[in-house]
């Protein structure tokens, strides 16, 4: 069934990538022109990253990798979306930089590409696509060199827990044997837009994503938790003055994100 669920997703991000590199909610306009797509989370907590081998794995249309090369890093884009790598391909030559990409799911990581990374980063919905944190972490450190840098920023998994107007707790705290399932239209980057889909999709505790990245020799150096989004994806947000975004009813009451940095032994 796993095969399934994967390709299900595959074709979801599919249909999600083509209404999401023309939406305001990406502005590929603003990032050709120059402006980052990465966030002052991300950016100051990873640091410098210029002359560094960078893998950014589940890396959707490549937004992100591409304002990593644009800092110095070297990058190689990974995502399980054929559509989301071809545009990211586009990306990179429209912008003349020296990115490489590859479709794969990241369990199959190993088979589709080769090499050793200073860093391996991943961020915002991202982990809930993959229902073994096991496997996942164990890709992660296949990749790192010894001393190397993981770095993830992600939705925190209590906004998971709710439904999509966050009345009501709908979804566990852990992981369970079976994925969520969920008939879906529109996407987050615009919520009218005519497509629908079926996902499927895991919950994953901060315990779960911790002790699988420390089974594999990796330290933890750095976790942090915010009491917000730096994206409008949610129902029901509001924009504080600093920026970021928070759920109308529950300013500063629940985490949303959450971030990490590891070491590898």
């Amino acid at each position: 069934m796993e095969q399934e669920y994967f390709e299900a997703n595959r074709q979801a991000w599919n249909l999600r990538t083509a209404v999401h590199k023309d939406s305001a909610f990406y502005d590929v306009a603003s990032f050709k022109a120059g402006k980052s797509s990465l966030n002052a989370i991300e950016l100051e907590e990873l640091g410098p990253v210029a002359g560094k081998r960078l893998l950014h794995l589940q890396c959707h249309f490549g937004q992100d990798t591409l304002s990593w090369a644009r800092l110095g890093a070297e990058v190689t884009g990974i995502d399980l979306s054929d559509e989301a790598i071809k545009e990211a391909e586009k990306l990179n030559d429209e912008l003349g930089l020296n990115a490489r990409f590859v479709c794969s799911n990241v369990y199959d990581l190993k088979e589709n590409l080769q090499g050793k990374f200073d860093i391996v980063f991943t961020s915002y919905g991202v982990i809930g696509w993959l229902p073994d944190l096991n496997r996942w972490a164990e890709v992660i450190a296949h990749f790192l060199k010894p001393g190397g840098i993981f770095y993830m920023a992600e939705f925190h998994p209590v906004v998971w827990m709710f439904d999509n107007d966050f009345t009501q707790v709908k979804y566990p705290y852990h992981n369970t044997p079976e994925p969520i399932v969920e008939e879906s239209t529109g996407t987050y980057a615009d919520r009218d837009a005519p497509i629908q889909y079926k996902e499927y999709s895991w919950n994953h505790s901060l315990s779960e994503v911790i002790t699988a990245l420390m089974n594999q020799g990796l330290k933890l150096e750095l976790f942090h938790e915010f009491p917000y989004s730096p994206y409008n994806c949610f129902s029901h947000t509001v924009q504080g003055p600093d920026g970021y975004w928070r759920i109308k009813h529950m300013q500063n009451m629940i985490p949303m994100v959450y971030s990490l940095k590891c070491t590898k032994v």
